[in-house]
């Protein structure tokens, strides 16, 4: 470890030339991804699988729509963990306790049977996850500054740290899945989140004053107000369910709206604060082409948990020398190529510094490439049954590792630079929200799909990624001018 002084000032304690609070934020990260992901790879086949097999028997579009709405869920819950950080409690506190309600929903889902264990579990486990992401990401900004040539490089190891809960993850759940029982892989999620709380509780202290404070204190005047809408939005949940305007069938579809709708309010609160310089407001209006573009490419990278996780348990052949692995492994598949390639990214946009390509054009690189991925399914799109070769799509997927690198831990990094102090945190969320979008868009999407028409499909899709990606390339040097002196 370095430790860098200053004359009169605390030195900064540094680990592998990054500051060390990267490394508590890495580990927590870590197994929260752990838990999500080796949940979320189960989930599908829970909902759709037979009750023989340990399933709820759902229709298979239900399922993978369902998955897809509580991806999105799970994001748009991120505006109410930046809310309660910016003017309630502050990054650090809301992050801590964001982890223990994420923990009780992973034991819901493993305690109580059927679909109200799902309700319960995924509803808290959403909650919890909102409150945890947006912050767990805006502290780790708030640990550079603006102009920190290190920040992309940062931000890339901590990706990293992510891929490694979303490899893991998946193998074990999978395995316990298989041969125990689906509880059982629920309840490793728990012990996860267990062992993530456990770690940042006890190296707390390397986070130093960073997120200790509150940026925007909520007036005690304003109280009442919140909690009257609290109960109104609570109100109209349970009226819109009970009255059948919503339902399972369509929870996706539903969700895309809700979002949609809360980024455009969004974007004009931020954008009409009086609390937002007018430096600061460019800024804004430069990363609604970035917010669009990542809507766009999560809706295809997303799809590994609705379309894809089909793909895995009806074309692909899973065999490995007359063992039969779990389908859900497709889920490990492309954090291996994550995993192998962060650091070769996160040395790459250190050395290239300012050299290194603008944000709008690697943003723009990724969604192409994701549409290039989608369009590489073609040649086996003729086929019938499980006969899709592993190693196939095993290549495939790192493409989409590529692609991921190229645009999610530099748009997240890019985020916490263009954000108005008095919206940090809340900015944070509003680029989960182009995530959740996207998220929701893919169970949206996977309701067309059918091994039967997969050349349409996959064909369709990604000339569409592409388009969008070609569309932003040309608009980069606008946007890299509205953002003004961000990188």
């Amino acid at each position: 470890m370095v430790v860098a002084e200053t004359q009169g000032q605390p030195a900064e304690r540094k680990l592998f030339g990054h500051p060390v609070g990267l490394t508590n934020l890495f580990l927590v990260e870590m197994w929260e991804r752990f838990s999500f992901y080796g949940m979320l790879t189960i989930l599908g086949y829970y909902l759709y699988y037979n009750v023989s097999l340990g399933g709820l028997e759902l229709p298979r579009t239900t399922a993978t729509g369902i998955v897809g709405a509580y991806g999105g869920l799970v994001y748009l819950s991120t505006v109410l963990g930046g809310w309660i950080a910016d003017r309630l409690l502050g990054m650090e506190r809301t992050m801590l306790y964001g982890g223990v309600v994420i923990m009780c929903g992973h034991i819901s889902l493993a305690a109580i049977p059927g679909l109200t264990g799902v309700g319960v579990g995924l509803v808290l486990v959403a909650l919890g996850s909102g409150a945890l992401k947006a912050n767990t990401w805006s502290l780790l900004g708030a640990l550079y500054d603006k102009s920190d040539a290190r920040s992309d490089g940062g931000f890339t190891l901590f990706y990293l740290g992510i891929n490694l809960g979303a490899f893991t993850g998946p193998l074990v759940m999978g395995l316990l899945q298989t041969h125990i029982g689906f509880r059982y892989g629920f309840a490793a999620a728990a012990i996860g989140m267990a062992l993530g709380l456990g770690q940042y509780v006890v190296f707390r202290r390397n986070l130093g004053t960073h997120g200790r404070t509150v940026p925007n204190p909520l007036s005690r005047s304003a109280i009442g107000w919140v909690i009257g809408v609290v109960a109104a939005v609570g109100v109209m949940i349970v009226v819109v369910f009970a009255t059948g305007l919503v339902k399972l069938a369509n929870l996706s579809e539903v969700t895309t709206i809700v979002l949609a709708i809360a980024s455009v309010i969004y974007f004009a609160i931020i954008l009409a604060s009086s609390r937002v310089s007018s430096l600061e407001r460019t800024r804004v209006r430069a990363f609604i082409p970035l917010f669009i573009a990542n809507v766009v490419f999560c809706s295809l990278f997303q799809q590994i948990f609705t379309v894809l996780a089909v793909y895995s348990d009806q074309r692909i052949n899973w065999s490995i020398y007359g063992w039969h692995a779990p389908p859900n492994w497709i889920g490990s598949v492309e954090p291996v190529w994550s995993i192998a390639l962060s650091t070769l990214f996160a040395i790459m946009w250190t050395r290239l510094g300012n050299r290194a390509p603008t944000t709008p054009r690697k943003f723009a690189y990724g969604v192409i490439g994701m549409g290039v991925a989608f369009l590489l399914f073609l040649p086996m799109a003729g086929t019938t049954g499980q006969t899709v070769p592993v190693l196939s799509v095993v290549g495939i997927l790192a493409v989409f590792a590529i692609c991921e690198l190229t645009l999610v831990p530099i748009g997240l990094s890019v985020t916490t630079k263009l954000a108005p102090e008095a919206f940090r945190a809340q900015m944070i969320a509003l680029f989960f929200f182009s995530t959740g979008l996207g998220t929701a868009m893919s169970g949206v999407l996977a309701r067309f799909y059918d091994p039967s028409r997969e050349f349409a499909y996959f064909g369709i899709t990604g000339a569409m990624a592409v388009l969008v990606g070609v569309g932003l390339f040309a608009l980069a040097p606008t946007v890299s001018r509205l953002m003004s002196g961000v990188h």
